[in-house]
């Protein structure tokens, strides 16, 4: 986890150091947990494979492929840019950036976007990866921009969001806010319906703007920092929001997970979690992978744990995406793991990159596709 911690303030760190210096030498860091065997029942085969430039590179970037129809796009670090048939692998196009990439890919009506360290967005044709215009934000873009056609939201990792006209790139407004003072490595991507944008903030907020203007429609505080030290009150939205029919699905790290209204923010229900990777939903549930490696299944009905695997302790989950009948999750090893939604016991292990699975795997249809951190791109079905 000390991976992913951003610091805002120099002094801080210092303070920080001598913390983690006191806490160690009283309580000794567990190792990951090691897998265990289990009778496999679901067999993943590849259908097709594809290395995209450096990956995720260095630094703790959550660089997600996006589906665009019938393709597939990714992007690595560095700029490689690539778009491909998500049925095959086929290359449809490549472009490359030559720039630090640290938000993608968001897609849609004709655009692929990409952030970069720099403080830079970039639209592309999606068609054929002709650029369209770069625009310039505020800081580094840590998560995908976001589109309806009409407006590009971007979330930069100051906590502010954008409004870039998405036919030229200029700026419509600019919503400010004030960001905790020491947060994770990260932004949770915007959705932006025709016409609300809803962003996860660093204080544990989730704010709805009007697309037009920029003026907050409704604002809610789904995580209240809680604890003496700075460390102890992180309560970022890092993992992504996640958009189901009217219903946004969050969760916050050391807060909660929750249901809002889309229209009004109002709390559907909450529940006590930490989770900087995400959840995933299907089947009436809510599938959590926790900070602590637990993944988690939630009764949308009751807020009751359905169960709970613990199984991958302390091995650096992504977030978690329903696949078929079963739960799909990586691991800083690589490894792809299948659990039942019906009682989370594992029921198929894939191995797919040693670098490590960092970002959510993505589904569509009877296809699995996982990015891995040195940049393989693999889909897969049940066999």
């Amino acid at each position: 986890m000390r991976d992913v911690i951003r610091w805002k303030h120099a002094a801080l760190l210092a303070l920080a150091v001598l913390a983690a210096g006191c806490s160690s030498n009283s309580k000794k860091e567990l190792p990951p947990a090691e897998l265990t065997s289990f009778k496999e029942e679901v067999v993943l085969q590849k259908q097709w494979s594809r290395s995209v430039g450096d990956g995720q590179g260095d630094l703790y970037n959550l660089l997600q492929p996006a589906i665009d129809g019938d393709n597939i796009v990714a992007t690595d670090s560095t700029g490689v840019v690539m778009s491909m048939d998500r049925m095959n692998g086929d290359v449809k196009w490549k472009k490359d950036l030559d720039m630090p990439v640290s938000g993608g890919v968001g897609v849609g009506y004709g655009m692929v976007l990409i952030g970069t360290l720099k403080g830079e967005v970039v639209a592309l044709d999606s068609s054929n990866g002709e650029e369209k215009w770069r625009a310039r934000v505020t800081s580094e873009v840590l998560a995908a921009p976001a589109t309806n056609g009409d407006i590009v939201v971007v979330q930069t990792q100051d906590d502010r969001l954008i409004g870039l006209d998405a036919a030229t790139g200029n700026q419509r407004w600019l919503y400010d806010s004030t960001p905790a003072v020491l947060t994770l490595r990260g932004t949770s991507g915007p959705i932006v319906t025709n016409n609300l944008a809803v962003a996860g903030l660093s204080t544990g907020k989730v704010v709805a703007l009007d697309t037009q203007n920029g003026v907050p429609a409704w604002e809610t505080r789904v995580a209240i920092p809680q604890g003496r030290s700075e460390l102890d009150r992180v309560v970022d939205i890092d993992g992504g929001l996640l958009l189901s029919g009217e219903t946004i699905y969050v969760a916050t790290y050391q807060g909660r997970v929750a249901a809002l209204d889309l229209q009004s923010g109002r709390i559907n229900w909450q529940r006590d979690a930490s989770s900087y990777a995400g959840v995933a939903q299907g089947f009436g549930s809510v599938y959590v992978s926790l900070a602590s490696g637990t993944v988690e299944s939630v009764d949308e009905r009751s807020t009751t744990a359905l169960w709970s695997n613990d199984s991958l302790a302390r091995r650096q989950l992504s977030a978690p995406e329903v696949f078929s009948s079963y739960v799909a999750v990586g691991d800083f090893e690589g490894y792809l793991h299948l659990l039942s939604q019906v009682d989370g016991r594992f029921v198929g292990r894939e191995r797919i990159d040693s670098d490590g699975l960092r970002v959510r795997p993505l589904v569509v249809g009877n296809m699995l596709y996982v990015f891995g951190n040195s940049g393989k791109l693999e889909a897969l079905t049940i066999k």
